[in-house]
């Protein structure tokens, strides 16, 4: 993929010289005047780009993000990793983990190298891609899935290209334990990011908030606030009141984004996601949560990835179901989760399948799945 053209209209974006970028899933991109962008309360601050979400959870967004939220984060990502270096695009640019890897990229000033995603994301396209940079220090930022697929059968090259990588930022999803033991007990410098579009993307590095980015649980749910928060949704002024609020902190105006995930600060003062606040499975009057689904899934011998969501049932209301990747039977995954999970948790629907079905941001879709358990949970 050609990314000049985008680079230098995020460039001229950032520079407060140009109109705000908002990219489309090809690669290609629209310019949007200021003047066009409806900021709420009338604010005039520049936007340098329109991100839509992921959609994985609902319908997309679009995002803005203002010149002064992504050089919040990019200095703070530069202060996390030690410094600046050429980064590698595995991701689309038109999501934000895509689009940070440009930006942090024209903030230090290094070129950075786009991977060819056209066939989908495999490990010998990574692998080529990896070769190509130049710098000494080097990063990328992936989602579990590829890496799961990086780390699955690698080659000699494949790990090598993986080891010179300074920090691999891994995000947009739970990660599961095994998989970042396997990554980092293969050399490998992964640092797992919590964030999202309305905070610029990953803003809790390893369970710490980046610099200058505020952290707090209220009533279970995450709330992240500071310079890093977006100025709103594009043209949804009643969302964005929804959204976001600014509060005072210490004397100063502090924006903050209610997340919708729920979670928790561990003993070492470290974030840990629970999962998102609508996960929770009503089944036979008993509720569950996905995440605890997955995360009792994901440590059965030989699985290697779950998405865990509900699906309707004439007897229970909703049951539990699950994709899984991994190797074995059904009767064998059941049999090994039931010895360390209550019987309410396991699934009554399994599916097993090579990979997940992925949207073009390589996180699970969500709506491919549920279509598959449902299909299979209707014919069982």
């Amino acid at each position: 993929m050609n990314i000049e053209p985008l680079l230098k209209a995020l460039s001229e974006a950032l520079a407060g010289e140009g109109p705000a970028v908002q990219i489309a899933s090809d690669g290609g991109f629209d310019l949007i005047p200021q003047a066009d962008l409806g900021l709420p309360d009338g604010g005039e601050t520049d936007i340098a780009a329109v991100v839509r979400t992921s959609g994985s959870t609902g319908t997309p967004k679009r995002t803005m993000l203002s010149v002064e939220s992504l050089a919040a984060s990019s200095v703070g990502t530069a202060m996390a990793l030690r410094g600046e270096g050429q980064w590698l695009l595995a991701l689309p640019p038109n999501y934000v983990a895509g689009l940070q890897v440009l930006v942090r990229s024209l903030f230090a000033g290094t070129r950075p190298w786009a991977m060819d995603l056209s066939g989908g994301f495999t490990p010998e396209a990574f692998t080529a891609a990896a070769r190509e940079l130049t710098d000494n220090t080097r990063f990328t930022s992936l989602v579990p899935t590829q890496l799961t697929r990086l780390l699955n059968n690698p080659t000699a090259e494949t790990l090598t290209v993986l080891r010179r990588f300074n920090a691999i930022l891994l995000g947009g999803g739970p990660v599961n334990p095994v998989l970042l033991e396997a990554a980092r007990g293969a050399g490998l410098n992964v640092v797992t990011t919590y964030g999202m579009s309305e905070t610029c993307g990953g803003c809790v590095y390893d369970g710490v908030p980046l610099d200058g980015v505020h952290l707090a649980i209220r009533e279970g749910r995450i709330w992240l606030g500071g310079p890093v928060v977006a100025a709103g949704y594009l043209n949804d002024p009643e969302l964005t009141r929804t959204a976001f609020v600014t509060e005072e902190h210490d004397d100063e105006a502090v924006r903050w984004y209610a997340s919708g995930d729920l979670g928790e600060m561990d003993g070492a003062g470290r974030l840990r996601v629970l999962g998102r606040i609508d996960d929770v499975i009503i089944t036979g009057g008993l509720k569950v949560s996905a995440n605890t689904v997955v995360q009792g899934l994901e440590r059965v011998p030989g699985v290697r990835e779950v998405f865990v969501a509900p699906v309707p049932s004439a007897e229970w209301g909703q049951q539990v179901a699950a994709m899984v990747v991994g190797t074995g039977t059904e009767q064998e995954l059941l049999a090994h989760a039931g010895a360390r999970m209550e019987p309410q948790l396991l699934p009554k629907t399994v599916v097993f399948v090579s990979e997940l079905p992925l949207l073009a941001n390589g996180k699970p879709d969500r709506a491919a799945i549920l279509a598959a358990l449902t299909a299979a949970a209707t014919t069982a």
